[in-house]
């Protein structure tokens, strides 16, 4: 990091600043810093770590996860990329936040711990916000404008546990989509979802990339508060894909070979399963199983009033279990799974 911080003039909209060029050639590794006056630190900042490494013109890739600080395969998976990949190796920007979240990362929670919120449904932000919407707006007016490609690494987090998957949003503009779409195939995730609406009402970063003309898609890629060996995987081999098939890496580097996903979509309610009733849930499927329409999904047991019989609780139709609930401990409205069915027309 240079001990000048190489400040662009963005005080007209946001007081968050990155302590390095974003134009500049070469690797730059520093932080985003989020003024923060606190009682222990009157004048002090927030550090959210980024690099931005840069070779000539090409592609404009943001790669972005800790949007929830619970999630650990993509922070882990962007650690790695950071350490591995020279300017040399690539052609065009790359601009990677891999705690966005810093503060709920440092927590292991989903949800910041300074002001509660939830930054995966805080964009479009807002400058003069809690902290959480003043990193949003920053990432949505500052740092998205002019890229091309971005990718959200998700997983299930403390609650949920996926199949590792990768995930996109139908949208009315064929060309975005073939564009997400062609992204999403050649990440290459076991499985792959698309969204009959955007989730978060239109608040997540992807909504903030469909905003600004930019091609992204997002990954569930495990979850649970755990990590395993087969989840780091997929998000280094299919973070390699991605970037090579839109051009940013040079031939040099060795890429994992294509790999087929299996393209499913997630529409309304239908899809999921969500406890009716407090109590300990029992899981009664696996994430990756086949489920028919009235096949059993869970059982809601009552601690409470233990002589009742459990709940049991039925899928509504068929299709592909991609997570389940992690905790048994369940409360009316919890979502235990949710389902994707096969695709039959990705383009519309």
């Amino acid at each position: 990091m240079a001990s000048t911080p190489a400040r662009t003039d963005f005080s007209a909209v946001s007081r968050l600043y990155a302590d390095i060029d974003l134009e500049a050639e070469g690797k730059a590794c520093g932080f985003l810093r989020v003024p923060h006056s606190v009682h222990r630190s009157a004048y002090g900042w927030i550090p959210i770590p980024i690099v931005c490494i840069r070779n000539g013109e090409g592609p404009r890739v943001v790669l972005i996860a800790g949007n929830h600080g619970d999630e650990w395969e993509g922070q882990l998976g962007l650690g790695e990329l950071i350490r591995k990949l020279e300017p040399s190796q690539i052609k065009g920007r790359l601009i990677i936040l891999p705690s966005a979240n810093f503060p709920a990362a440092m927590a292991a929670t989903r949800t910041s711990p300074i002001d509660g919120s939830n930054m995966n449904r805080a964009y479009p932000g807002d400058q003069d916000g809690d902290i959480t919407h003043q990193i949003a707006f920053w990432i949505e007016h500052v740092l998205l404008p002019g890229n091309d490609y971005a990718i959200d690494l998700h997983s299930g987090g403390s609650s949920l546990m996926y199949t590792p998957s990768a995930l996109m949003t139908r949208d009315g503009d064929e060309a975005y989509v073939k564009r997400c779409l062609d992204l999403i195939e050649a990440f290459g995730a076991p499985v792959s979802y698309i969204a009959a609406a955007p989730q978060g009402g239109g608040r997540t970063f992807s909504s903030a990339c469909r905003r600004k003309g930019v091609a992204v898609i997002g990954t569930e890629l495990g979850g649970a508060g755990s990590l395993s060996q087969t989840t780091i995987e997929v998000a280094r081999s299919c973070l390699l894909r991605a970037l090579s098939h839109v051009g940013l890496l040079q031939k040099s580097v060795v890429v994992p070979p294509p790999r087929k996903t299996r393209l499913t979509e997630l529409g309304g309610d239908d899809y999921y399963v969500y406890a009716s009733d407090p109590g300990v849930y029992e899981a009664l499927v696996e994430p990756g199983d086949e489920v028919e329409a009235n096949q059993p999904a869970a059982r809601i047991h009552l601690i409470d009033v233990p002589w009742r019989e459990p709940i049991l609780l039925k899928f509504a139709r068929a299709g592909l279990v991609l997570c389940k609930r992690q905790p048994a401990r369940c409360e009316r409205g919890d979502c235990l799974f949710h389902l994707g069915t096969d695709v039959a027309s990705p383009s519309r």
